[in-house]
């Protein structure tokens, strides 16, 4: 497998973002090894708040949660996924499944850093990667919460927005993340901050990941992701632990989403599920100072 690493000085004084990165290896799939970013901040000893990133975003998505999670007495892991951030980054399109993306992360934070009594936090790809940890190892996670984001099988149409991004992501000569992600803010993003999101990117050989990810989604019950979807669904309706949503009230893509969660899973019943206001769909980036409390007060009760 062909593969692009960032170098370690397109990541030096990024606004926000002080912390000394991590890494684990992965095998690839293919007979060789994937170098693993992730970020791991607080007391080592205590229960691990793993924060889950999405497309085309990386751990830079979670510098406002992880001081205040930090300050609460929690340890923070905050992985990027393989072609993101600062893991490295095949360079096929064809290298990146959706059951790829699962196994990667599931040898990552479970068979090397072995994360046990897991507070679980995924938005976007971060859900639908770690969702299907979470059907693959129940047994592992105290409590769950979800924020735009889904468990999509293949059933029913997708909306109009997510067709449209689908659509810009594979036609589209050039893939400006971080432009992509300040336009998925409702707050408008400073031009050192919009450059941090695209400096894990800095040739487009890197982004073949980010380009892909859209596609992976399953649209039609033939993807050869649905079964695999369908199944992990048939263990969060059996999951009662805690399960939390965290919504955000202005993302188009995701605008909804929560029902599904809240209707079929146990642990999600009786709970007082959360809109948090005035969020685009990096609710992270919108409202992160706010998003980390709930879950500080999430794992308090």
């Amino acid at each position: 497998m062909d593969v692009y690493r960032t170098p370690d000085e397109h990541f030096a004084d990024l606004p926000g973002y002080p912390w000394e990165p991590h890494y684990v290896e992965v095998d690839d799939g293919e007979g060789g090894t994937l170098r693993v970013h992730h970020l791991d901040e607080g007391p080592a000893d205590a229960p691990p708040v793993l924060l889950m990133h999405g497309e085309p975003s990386w751990s830079y998505l979670y510098r406002h949660m992880v001081p205040v999670l930090v300050d609460a007495g929690h340890r923070v892991v905050a992985p990027d996924l393989v072609g993101f951030g600062r893991s490295d980054k095949p360079k096929a399109t064809g290298d990146y499944t959706y059951a790829r993306h699962v196994e990667w992360m599931r040898q990552a934070l479970f068979d090397r850093l072995d994360l046990r009594d897991i507070t679980y936090f995924g938005q976007d790809w971060g859900g639908l990667v770690g969702l299907r940890l979470l059907a693959a190892e129940p047994d592992r996670y105290a409590r769950v919460c979800v924020g735009n984001t889904g468990l999509p099988t293949g059933h029913g149409r997708p909306t109009d927005a997510f067709l449209a991004w689908q659509k810009f992501s594979q036609e589209t000569e050039h893939f400006p993340v971080g432009a992509i992600i300040n336009g998925g803010c409702t707050t408008d993003l400073a031009p050192e901050v919009i450059a941090a999101y695209d400096a894990p990117f800095p040739v487009e050989e890197a982004k073949a990941g980010a380009r892909i990810f859209p596609s992976l989604v399953p649209t039609s019950t033939d993807d050869p992701a649905a079964p695999d979807n369908q199944a992990a669904w048939g263990v969060l309706e059996r999951f009662e632990r805690p399960f939390l949503c965290a919504f955000s009230d202005e993302d188009a893509i995701t605008r909804g989403g929560d029902a599904p969660f809240r209707e079929r899973i146990p642990g999600a019943a009786g709970l007082e599920h959360v809109t948090i206001g005035g969020g685009g769909h990096f609710l992270q980036e919108d409202r992160g100072v706010e998003l980390a409390n709930v879950l500080v007060d999430f794992i308090a009760r």
